[in-house]
């Protein structure tokens, strides 16, 4: 096959094309139709779950189990990480990862609360799935783009990605609003379970076609290997201490990221549990609709947060953009209409592609000259998991003990407000 240069215009597209390919998880599985279906699972007005000795609130059991997954995530990348440095191949992992994710996302058609664990395993898997590969395709970015393309094509996989997902989404929605029977349009659901999985495991293979393997050492995989991913984080922690622009920058992402994450996890549960849709054909529509909204004013954000970061720098930006996050925690905790929630939803996809992406190409520019990319996204990928754990831990316990899910959203506005302080601290050089 052959190899393309750093910079070419074909790597870099089909380094962005996996955003095509895996973003239909976040779009459909965890964002809208999910949640939707999960839901329509209870028949009661108390929603509550028997799992593991305890009595759960639905949403809090599923944040909870989202929480697990990303705390397997943030101690499991490393070590693969590790080992993919050593022998070279990391797009054997991302595939693995990708495959994991597909197959889960075609078990959830067989979720239900009667075999809560066996269903509980498959959303894990798709979760698991996606982030775990996140950190393979991350990684990629510094060693197929140069400095001065990272905004532009980190902005260009978001844009793909939403795209992409979107299209599969209209086509869910058709599928599930075709159906007048609620049991029909709950069907319906577990089908588009079904396309996600293979859209994403099929559209993935063009990027694995052309993406190279990694630099192959020809080293085989030993007991001594193993641990060599936290062997390398130790060393970026040193390294890092030396490099204070860096140090300071990943800490306030570590904050701002926590609450972001936990947002974007929760926003359909949300808006099912504490906004008056008035029926359950308005509710699924009105969910299903302002996900659209997010996703097509995302392009839009995303294209503009790029623009800003050439004009005033990556970090006024982005501390620009989380004083609209904070804004939105205090907005979110008095919205009870269908409108307001569509007025939220719209600001949200304005920042969501926007500080994801700049997130992401900030750290990439602030790297020092290594060949061992993989180890400091790995790092990155890490403080990013362990940072969604803790914010989804804190509003699972704060939902299950208030019982209402607008506390727990108010309480991520101290975040931000930390996120800001910090982003201030980042030095200019």
């Amino acid at each position: 096959m052959e190899k393309f240069k750093k910079g070419s215009s074909k790597l870099l597209n089909a380094w962005a094309f996996y955003d095509w390919a895996n973003s239909v998880y976040t779009l459909t599985i965890a964002s809208s139709i999910f949640p939707i279906f999960y839901s329509a699972l209870f028949l009661s007005e108390i929603k509550v779950v028997h799992a593991f000795g305890v009595e759960f609130k639905s949403t809090a059991l599923i944040t909870f189990v989202t929480a697990f997954t990303f705390l397997v995530v943030a101690f499991t990348s490393p070590l693969l990480s590790g080992i993919a440095d050593y022998v070279g191949n990391k797009k054997n992992f991302m595939k693995f990862f990708c495959y994991v994710g597909g197959i889960g996302c075609i078990g959830l058609y067989w979720f239900s609360l009667d075999h809560i664990y066996i269903s509980l395993l498959f959303y894990f898997m798709g979760l698991i799935g996606y982030w775990g590969s996140l950190v393979f395709y991350n990684s990629y970015l510094p060693d197929i783009a140069f400095p001065e393309q990272q905004d532009a094509i980190s902005a260009k996989g978001f844009s793909f990605g939403y795209v992409g997902s979107v299209i599969l989404l209209i086509i869910n929605l058709g599928m599930v609003m075709s159906q007048e029977d609620g049991a029909d349009k709950v069907q319906m659901m577990r089908y588009s379970f079904i396309t996600v999985g293979l859209w994403w495991i099929l559209f993935s293979q063009y990027s694995f076609y052309i993406l190279p393997k990694g630099v192959s050492s020809g080293h085989k995989v030993t007991k001594d290997v193993v641990f060599n991913g936290f062997k390398e984080l130790k060393l970026v922690w040193k390294e890092l201490t030396q490099n204070l622009r860096l140090k300071r920058y990943l800490t306030a992402f570590f904050v701002f990221s926590m609450a972001v994450q936990t947002i974007m996890l929760i926003a359909v549960y949300f808006g099912e549990e504490e906004i008056e849709w008035g029926s359950d054909d308005a509710k699924t529509i009105g969910l299903i609709g302002s996900i659209l909204i997010i996703q097509v004013v995302a392009i839009l954000g995303a294209f503009l947060t790029s623009r800003a970061s050439a004009k005033f720098g990556n970090i006024k930006t982005l501390i620009f953009v989380n004083f609209i996050w904070m804004a939105l925690c205090v907005y979110a905790y008095f919205m009870i209409t269908p409108m307001q929630f569509y007025i939220a939803a719209s600001c949200v996809g304005l920042v969501m592609g926007g500080i994801q992406s700049l997130a992401r190409s900030t750290y990439s520019k602030f790297l020092p000259e290594t060949e061992d990319t993989t180890s400091y996204f790995s790092f990155f990928d890490v403080a990013e998991k362990i940072g969604i754990v803790i914010g989804m831990v804190i509003f699972a316990t704060i939902d299950q003990i208030t019982g209402s899910m607008r506390n727990a959203i108010l309480f991520l506005f101290v975040f931000f407000l930390i996120g800001i302080v910090l982003l201030f601290r980042v030095p200019k050089k």
